[in-house]
């Protein structure tokens, strides 16, 4: 198993290698390279996080004015447990989810995005989403001690209702395909070498099971350790709050994963027990556990473009 793991991070790293260095000179888009930014304000702490994205979840890092990001996201199947082992080859045969995305910087402080995801299938498949990103405040050397960004982020759900009136995806009306997250993120970089931040959420669905709640409350903590200018780890856990007596079933996020920034590219492999991506989907529906094996191998590429 540790074997198998360690080609497949060597092989998806030497190709991202190669493919960051292909340049195309007659694009409309030019590499947005994080060397050649010159910073206006040298008392403002600027790359708290290196990508708009921690694992999961949203960081206080937004796009510049301008800047276009394409991010594909790909999470496999459990690497151990009943689901995994080596008739799966440790995951790598399913598919948990997929998504692609574009986003873009209104202005340096202001950024949208919007993607779709095929879906866990428990409950949702075939998802939208869009949000809007808005940094509110900027950490700086002499003054505000901390990055505070808000989200709003929306999904919908397009597949087709089942004729199972029991199922939440049975859909009694539209509006119960739509779910609606609300965040504030709020970090601070320490130095040189380290980040962290804190990550009050708020997760309303629409239309729920018996045994679930229509709003949820989480908190999301994320932390990234530079090992040196162009790798870092990351570490990331959602906890839930709810009553004791409903959702037993549901388990807390948690993920680990170590990033590259190479070449205009931000590319990330991650170990994480959930299966969905998008705020809706990994805080409420993660029902995996790590002790179990219910883990899975993940990666996400980002490829900016800016305007000459």
């Amino acid at each position: 198993m540790k074997t198998t793991f360690f080609l497949l991070v060597a092989s998806l790293t030497s190709a991202t290698l190669t493919f960051g260095q292909t340049e195309d000179t007659t694009e409309v888009f030019s590499e947005s390279m994080d060397e050649t930014y010159v910073e206006e304000d040298t008392n403002s702490v600027e790359d708290t996080f290196e990508s708009t994205r921690v694992i999961n979840g949203h960081s206080t890092e937004t796009l510049r004015k301008g800047v276009m990001e394409f991010r594909v996201e790909h999470r496999f199947g459990d690497i151990g447990g009943t689901d995994g082992g080596i008739q799966t080859l440790y995951g790598l045969d399913n598919s948990s989810d997929i998504r692609i995305a574009f986003e873009y910087g209104i202005t340096d402080d202001l950024m949208v995005g919007f993607g779709r995801s095929k879906g866990t299938g428990n409950p949702y498949r075939s998802l939208l989403d869009g949000f809007a990103k808005y940094k509110i405040l900027q950490q700086q050397k002499v003054g505000c001690p901390v990055t505070v960004t808000g989200i709003a982020t929306a999904t919908y759900s397009y597949m087709k209702a089942s004729s199972d009136m029991s199922q939440v995806s049975s859909f009694p009306l539209w509006q119960h395909r739509l779910a609606y997250v609300t965040q504030l993120s709020i970090a601070r970089k320490f130095g040189k070498r380290c980040s962290a931040s804190l990550t009050p959420s708020m997760v309303h669905r629409n239309y729920v099971g018996a045994d679930d709640v229509n709003t949820l409350f989480a908190m999301g903590y994320a932390f990234s350790f530079p090992i040196s200018k162009k790798v870092a780890i990351l570490v990331e856990y959602y906890q839930t709050f709810q009553d004791e007596d409903v959702r037993k079933q549901n388990t807390n996020s948690l993920g680990v994963a170590i990033e590259w920034v190479t070449f205009g590219h931000n590319f990330t492999i991650n170990l994480t027990n959930s299966k969905g991506f998008v705020e809706s989907q990994f805080i409420p529906y993660t029902f995996e556990q790590w002790s179990k094996g219910q883990f899975r191998l993940g990666f996400c590429i980002g490829r900016k473009f800016e305007r000459e």
